[in-house]
């Protein structure tokens, strides 16, 4: 008989570098996606992102300098939005989220702010 135990992702620490996010999480494991992941965090200075705060016990971590929230269970799946994009006029603005639409994905989009 096989046994599926399902863990808690949550996060006991952050890394970032030029490169890369890297969560450490309290079972062991270490997740990794690239910065430009984030385009809040990839135009940050190293200041505002070594300024952050673990939210909701570790399932997520926000930065309240640049307004940004990423999600242990995000970065196992791959939960990003497209990045923002200067426009003609200088002015940085969303560029369309190419994660699907349709029934159930409301709340995914609503939670990455696309």
């Amino acid at each position: 008989m096989n046994t599926v135990v399902k863990t808690e992702v949550r996060i006991k620490d952050i890394v970032i570098t030029e490169d890369t996010i890297t969560a450490h999480l309290i079972d062991g494991r270490t997740i990794s996606v690239p910065l430009v992941w984030s385009w809040r965090l990839a135009e940050a200075t190293p200041e505002q992102r070594a300024h952050y705060e673990l939210i909701g016990d570790g399932h997520g971590v926000h930065w309240p300098d640049i307004d940004e929230d990423i999600s242990a269970e995000g970065m196992l799946l791959w939960y990003a939005c497209a990045p923002a994009r200067r426009q003609g006029d200088g002015v940085l603005r969303p560029s369309p989220c190419p994660l699907p639409m349709g029934e159930g994905s409301e709340e995914l989009h609503e939670r990455r702010g696309c």
